[in-house]
């Protein structure tokens, strides 16, 4: 998807932001979108985890 970005394309995205936001808006954003990248990532990394966990051979329970 965001395989054909290049330079110029991430410089101008860059620039936007800079002037939406402004300069000292900029680095709590960051800091905003990296700790939702953490934590979805422990997410997943968690859900990998559980599905690994042994339960492979078990057929599902059926609920009443």
């Amino acid at each position: 998807m965001f395989s054909n970005i290049g330079f110029g394309e991430i410089l101008l995205i860059l620039l936007i932001a800079l002037l939406l936001f402004g300069p000292s808006k900029l680095p709590e954003l960051g800091r905003a979108f990296g700790r939702t990248l953490r934590e979805f990532k422990n997410a997943t990394k968690g859900l990998v985890d559980d599905d690994e966990g042994g339960n492979a051979g078990e057929a599902p329970r059926a609920s009443k």
